[in-house]
């Protein structure tokens, strides 16, 4: 039986979008401003007008179907022709260049928490001075979000990170680089006098590690692919989901924190805790800004990646301990 178009309206679709996009019905109805009741009902249409569950559970997840997937980029294609007509974007986009200043748009940026911790309330601030009518959505990047999915569907609008490898089918902008170190607990073994000289690889990859949740199931970061094509291996003792809070875990244990100066700088001064150096060598951790084809030429877009820009470069660096002995000589 066809269905009466007349009666399925664009919130709906974007519902479906969100659902399938999210695979839960408690973050699409927080992602679309509605409630769980509203979004389950909604969805129940759906399922009723496309004759699919397009939602199914897989164990303690929920898993979208082969349908959900294949009508997912249709979907977004029709929202993204829906608001270059009648969106403030697609108005924007044909008007002219970007009016900050007057601006009434939605900004959607995922990142990671890996991040100097200064840069994103830096860049919020700097955003809403410049444009006060501007909203932003910040989204963490977990092992649960397809990044690359969202920005190919237009749910997100930008990504910055840090990868060895960016992937290839996005515009990427470098950020800035940061050297490799090592946080640990100013009693840690590698922080007393003498310890760094002891200090060896084989020591090292044998310490306690605590290292972030993968982006996804089977990923091993940054720092993990590289020791893996070096031929080596640590032992990761704690998974954390939440970055900022693993340097209180480290003062506290004989935990090893491997990652960019920028951050451990943050915290030497604030918590019993120093940076020593790494005795493995890595390459400078890049951080990048990444985007989509879809939004490359869009003058708001363009005005968004700017401010990103700006805000890495005038992020202050590493300030020198307070005390000398507060990072070991390498």
């Amino acid at each position: 039986m066809r269905p009466d178009f007349d009666t399925i309206d664009l919130r709906l679709i974007r519902v479906f979008h969100t659902v399938v996009t999210e695979r839960s019905v408690s973050r699409a109805a927080t992602r679309l401003g509605s409630t769980q009741p509203a979004v389950s009902a909604q969805l129940k249409r759906l399922r009723a007008l496309i004759g699919d569950p397009l939602l199914v559970r897989a164990g303690q997840r929920m898993q979208a179907t082969a349908t959900a997937m294949q009508l997912l980029d249709p979907a977004a294609q029709m929202l993204r022709q829906a608001e270059q007509i009648f969106g403030a974007r697609g108005r924007a986009a044909r008007s002219g260049p970007f009016e900050a200043a007057r601006a009434d748009a939605l900004f959607r940026i995922a990142a990671s928490d890996y991040l100097d911790p200064l840069f994103l309330p830096r860049l919020v601030a700097q955003i809403k001075r410049a444009a006060p009518g501007v909203r932003l959505e910040l989204m963490p990047l977990t092992q649960d979000y397809d990044y690359r999915r969202a920005l190919a569907a237009g749910a997100v609008d930008l990504v910055i990170g840090n990868w060895l490898l960016p992937p290839e089918e996005l515009h990427l902008g470098r950020l800035f680089s940061d050297e490799v170190v090592c946080l640990v607990a100013q009693d840690h073994p590698a922080a007393r006098s003498g310890g760094t000289r002891a200090w060896s690889v084989a020591r090292y990859l044998d310490g306690e590690h605590v290292a972030p949740m993968p982006l996804h199931p089977g990923a091993l970061g940054v720092i993990d692919e590289h020791l893996q094509a070096a031929g080596l291996r640590r032992r990761i003792v704690v998974r954390a989901s939440h970055f900022g809070l693993i340097p209180q875990m480290v003062a506290d244990s004989l935990l090893v924190l491997t990652t960019g100066r920028l951050f451990c700088s943050r915290y030497a001064d604030a918590l019993p805790v120093r940076i020593v150096r790494c005795p493995v060598a890595f390459p400078p951790l890049n951080y990048y800004q990444l985007w989509h084809e879809l939004s490359h030429q869009a003058p708001a877009m363009r005005w968004l990646r700017e401010q990103v820009r700006e805000v890495a470069r005038g992020l202050p660096p590493p300030r020198p301990p307070r005390r000398a002995a507060r990072e070991a000589a390498a």
